[in-house]
């Protein structure tokens, strides 16, 4: 038996006992994970999704969390004279085996897999271990009084406003020539909130950073690293 599954925007064909190299799992070794974006089964009896396979998935154990071969990129800055650098990337990646091929159940396996904001299954969850079971009965057991207590609820609340007034800390970084309204709220996602955190990036930062943001090349045609050293300074 043989399916075909999508992880990281890529299509695999894999068998039991398969070792794939896909996009990185937020998994350590030895977890086990399950891909649920099955398109389609093959063996006594195909079966194919229209898109996907309701009920079907892919089991594997996670070998361990590995790098791709180095690339070198070449970058030349226009209308500056003899300007030009090279850079190198190793994409992440995750080395897995094909333990399993469910065509139904999956949803039942025990297995959970998590999801990206681009819909791919990128993260799995651990086997639910015998202490998150007990966690889950004894929440079923508790008393339904418990549920009305109001002194329980009026701490979270107020422990979650430090949390937004945490997310606006941080410096102007509309100070940084390029750096706009929409490039800031994306570096605010990605926890990026202050001068000295963009004057420390490493080449290996800014080719990440070139790829999340959409705007390639512009942290070295701008020069941010130089313009927020001098900005954390005052």
């Amino acid at each position: 038996m043989f399916a075909v599954l999508k992880t990281g925007g890529k299509q695999y064909k894999v068998q039991s006992g398969d070792v794939l190299r896909i996009e990185k799992l937020a998994a350590n070794a030895g977890d086990k994970v399950q891909f649920n974006t099955v398109l389609m089964i093959g063996g006594d009896k195909p079966q194919v999704g229209s898109p996907l396979l309701d009920d079907a998935g892919v089991q594997a154990e996670v070998i361990e969390q590995i790098k791709g071969p180095k690339t070198i990129n070449f970058v030349k800055r226009r209308r500056k004279h003899s300007s030009k650098r090279t850079k190198g990337h190793r994409q992440q990646l995750t080395l897995v085996r094909v333990t399993d091929i469910l065509a139904s159940g999956a949803s039942a396996s025990g297995i959970m897999a998590a999801e990206n904001g681009a819909g791919f299954a990128v993260a799995a969850a651990e086997v639910v271990k015998p202490a998150k079971k007990a966690k889950a009965a004894k929440a079923e057991a508790a008393p339904k009084a418990e549920k009305a207590e109001a002194p329980a609820k009026k701490p979270a609340a107020k422990k979650a406003a430090p949390k937004k007034a945490a997310a606006t800390d941080g410096d102007d970084l509309t100070k940084i020539s390029g750096v706009g309204p929409v490039i800031v709220k994306k570096l605010h996602a990605l926890d990026v909130t202050t001068f000295a955190q963009i004057a420390a990036w490493t080449p290996e930062d800014i080719a990440e950073m070139d790829e999340k943001l959409s705007f390639k090349g512009r942290i070295d045609r701008d020069d941010w690293l130089k313009q927020a050293a001098e900005l954390a300074k005052g």
